[in-house]
């Protein structure tokens, strides 16, 4: 699955690692109903680490679509709220 970080590239992350981060985007998700901005930061920035963590940056030349996009790391609690879908950014 190729997943973009806004502002920073592409990452192809094995498929059998979507249920992992799930479960970060779901810890994302409380912190953002709960407006809790010092566990939307932690959250945010634990579910990036792992796409970073389990993925092979995509070549900058490579012309790959994108499945999922993330926001960048300092992308505020207001940009990610707009950003989720009913599923979260990361459709189980």
């Amino acid at each position: 699955m190729i997943i973009r970080i806004l502002s920073e590239g592409q990452f192809d992350v094995p498929d059998d690692a979507v249920d992992g981060l799930n479960e970060l985007d779901g810890k994302l998700e409380a912190a953002i109903e709960a407006n809790d901005e010092g566990s939307f930061g932690s959250a945010l920035g634990a579910l990036l680490d792992r796409v970073r963590e389990l993925g092979t940056p995509v070549a900058i030349d490579a012309l790959q679509p994108s499945q999922l996009l993330l926001p960048h790391d300092s992308a505020s609690l207001a940009e990610v709220r707009d950003l989720l879908s009913g599923d979260g950014l990361i459709p189980g």
